[in-house]
């Protein structure tokens, strides 16, 4: 009866251990466009979700017509299991997926709006950070014009923008009423992302994005 009761206290513990919620972790990255940061990081394996969204500004509840004048990035905020992957280990790869050389914007976008940042949120995220924009450095023998800034509040973009690289929903262009997935596609095309990430980071570019992310 001993040994019977064992077993069955171990069997629930051994149960409650498996239904213990992933380790969740956040990170907030600016990389340019947040439709290809987004659309980059959602397929990096221990990564649960990617949302679009604005920070680093002084407005509050920005938009996508406001945010620019309250001096915002885009952003993504990035949910992700720690016991999948670190946030070091996230920040390196996202770093091999945009231009750390611009100062002035990512690829066909220009403005403050649009250039690349780490926003840690904890004290612990700030060091690993600054470890990653070194060893980055080091692996280009250049300066990295990604800062690692103080941490900011995050605000969620507009629905239509989440997903918007996956989209079935229909929108007008130039070459008419096209899903948002194709129009996403041509955009990054256009504006050279995945081009100028090979150039500046060779064999080192994510394999996301090396082989031609979503944008090929």
């Amino acid at each position: 009866m001993f040994r019977s009761l064992t077993l069955s206290l171990c069997a629930v513990a051994l149960a409650n251990l498996v239904s213990l919620p992933a380790k969740a972790e956040t990170a907030i990255l600016a990389g340019g466009c947040f439709w290809c940061v987004e659309s980059d990081l959602e397929a990096v394996p221990g990564v649960r979700d990617v949302v679009s969204g604005y920070a680093g500004g002084t407005s509050q509840n920005p938009t996508y017509k406001s945010y620019e004048k309250g001096g915002h990035r885009e952003v993504v905020k990035v949910d992700f299991d720690e016991a999948k992957l670190s946030y070091r280990e996230l920040v390196d790869i996202f770093l091999r997926t945009i231009d750390v050389t611009d100062a002035g914007g990512q690829f066909c976008d220009r403005g403050h709006a649009y250039s690349s940042a780490l926003y840690p949120l904890t004290d612990a995220q700030a060091k690993e950070a600054r470890a990653a924009v070194t060893e980055a450095a080091k692996d280009l023998g250049g300066n990295i014009a990604t800062p690692v800034e103080g941490s900011a509040l995050f605000w969620p973009a507009e629905d239509y923008h989440q997903g918007y690289y996956k989209s079935d929903t229909r929108t007008l262009t130039r070459f008419g009423y096209v899903t948002r997935a194709s129009a996403y596609k041509g955009y990054r095309k256009a504006c050279g992302r995945d081009a100028q990430v090979k150039k500046v980071w060779g064999k080192q570019a994510y394999k996301g994005v090396s082989k031609g992310g979503h944008g090929s």
